[in-house]
This record gives C-alpha cells, sequence and structure tokens, in this order.
C-alpha cells in the first residue's frame, strides 16, 4: 500500500468482535493448618483462559473474616460450598454479577482489622442493588481505585 509520500505502509489490520463472556474466578491458595487465602481473576472468554487478570488477593485470615459472603456467592453460581478446601487445584467459576459483588466485598474488607466493621461492610454491600454494585467495582478498579476503596468504606461504615 503507497501513501501520498509514496511510502510503504503495513495493511491496517480490522479488530473483530470477540464472543466471549466475562466472568470471575476464584483461585485456592493453601497455607498451613488447612487454611487457604483466595484471588479472585476477572475472565474475559468462553473458557475464562483467553484473558485473565487478578482483582483481589487476600490471606488466610482475610478469607476467615468473609466466608458467609464467600460460601453465599458461591451458592448463587450455583456451587456447594463444600467444593472451597484447602486442597482444591481448579479454580471456581463465578457468574459476572456475583462476582462483582464478591470482588467488592474483597476489596472493601481487605485493609479492616476490627470485626464489626467487616460485617457492616459485608451487610453494606449485599444490600445494594446490582447496578450499585457494578458503579462501585467500575471505580474500585478504575484510576483513583484507592480513593473509591476508601469513599466506599466510608459510605457503608459510617467512619
Amino acid at each position: 500500500m503507497t501513501t501520498l509520500q509514496g511510502t510503504m505502509t503495513a495493511p491496517s489490520r480490522r479488530l473483530s468482535a470477540i464472543n466471549g463472556v466475562r466472568g470471575f474466578r476464584l483461585i485456592v491458595k493453601p497455607s498451613r493448618n488447612e487454611t487457604y487465602g483466595l484471588t479472585i481473576e476477572e475472565t474475559y472468554g468462553e473458557d475464562g483462559s483467553a484473558l485473565a487478570t487478578a482483582v483481589v488477593t487476600l490471606t488466610p485470615q482475610q478469607t476467615g473474616r468473609i466466608i458467609d459472603a464467600l460460601f453465599s456467592a458461591m451458592r448463587r453460581s450455583g456451587h456447594q460450598p463444600s467444593v472451597l478446601t484447602f486442597t482444591r487445584k481448579a479454580p471456581i467459576w463465578l457468574a459476572e454479577p456475583d462476582g462483582v459483588r464478591l470482588a467488592l466485598i474483597l476489596m472493601a474488607t481487605q485493609p479492616i482489622a476490627k470485626h464489626e466493621r467487616v460485617r457492616a461492610l459485608v451487610a453494606g454491600l449485599n444490600a445494594m442493588s446490582t447496578e450499585e454494585t457494578y458503579y462501585w467495582y467500575s471505580k474500585c478498579i478504575g484510576v483513583d481505585a484507592n480513593r473509591a476503596r476508601k469513599a466506599l468504606r466510608t459510605l457503608l461504615s459510617d467512619d
């Protein structure tokens, strides 16, 4: 292909839409004494391996504080809570709305030490509509993520 100046340019590639679904998967990180941490990844593609990025990672202590929210997200996605064990090797797939809500819970509670504040955050996020969770999720992973996460914690725990 020749331009007006007479130089050669590479032919442009057209971008095409990919048929895929956004979802989330939980990766179990085994620890000692039969405990585990978690990583939640956002995936795009039918098998989830096309694109995946880690959203948040929790230590075993942080995971123990939100176990009820974790089991609830798994049930809503069609899994029995018993599939979540410290020996699990395969990722656990979550539906998009459940993954968004759980990721928000993990992000909001990660730096918190007080158990009553963690409970307030989880209760506040569970009371939100699906649209609200998508809004806050986009803010909490965006450019000003730290400020958005702090604003969300302030909003939900009245601190």
